[in-house]
């Protein structure tokens, strides 16, 4: 037999099917189910933040991006060589250096 607390579950649900009617109920559940997520979501990040030491909040708003990778000799010299509008296709590493180095000459004597 059911409890009193059970019929009035009973009578809740039925009067959710006669208000919105069947088709309803399922966006009804739906609806239930995010907020649930959404409060388990927003808990989880409370405790996640409760649980943090103030040290340790002060060191993670204080840390650093690592910096970007760094370039090769041969990338350096590339971009310095397209820099001044020096092809390097084809060229040794030599020969767009000895290019370069006439570049800046020419340059500086203007």
């Amino acid at each position: 037999m059911l409890d009193g607390f059970e019929w009035l579950i009973v009578g809740a649900i039925a009067i959710v099917v006669i208000l919105w009617g069947p088709s309803k109920i399922p966006e009804f559940a739906k609806a239930l189910g995010r907020a649930k997520g959404e409060f388990n979501k927003a808990q989880d990040e409370f405790k996640q933040a409760a649980s943090e030491t103030p040290a340790q909040k002060a060191v993670s708003n204080f840390i650093a991006p690592p910096p970007p990778p760094l370039k090769s000799r041969d990338e350096v010299l590339i971009d310095a060589a397209r820099s001044l509008g020096i092809s390097t296709e084809g060229k040794t590493r030599e020969q767009i250096s000895e290019e370069i180095s006439l570049k800046a000459k020419l340059l500086n004597a203007d």
